[in-house]
């Protein structure tokens, strides 16, 4: 009884772990970017913008740039709190 209990608790760690290192993981991130781009492409495509596939980039890393920076204020947050 005892041994599947940690069993669980230790399995249940595992899965935090490996989701906290997915959160802060660059194939997040790289992912993140390359759909944020294409959504932005098709919306500038469909708006009948100009240069869709250009003027996209500038939104694109501007959201990855703040993505970036959310766990810089999450420290500073959590400095306040604890």
């Amino acid at each position: 009884m005892i041994e599947k209990r940690i069993q669980t608790i230790e399995e249940r760690n595992n899965r935090v772990e490996l989701n906290k290192q997915w959160e802060t993981s660059f194939t997040r991130r790289g992912i993140i970017a390359i759909l944020t781009y294409f959504v932005i492409v098709l919306f500038f495509y469909t708006a009948n913008l100009p240069k869709p596939f250009i003027n996209s980039i500038v939104p694109t890393v501007g959201f990855v740039l703040s993505t970036l920076s959310l766990n810089w204020f999450k420290k500073i947050w959590m400095k306040f709190y604890q």
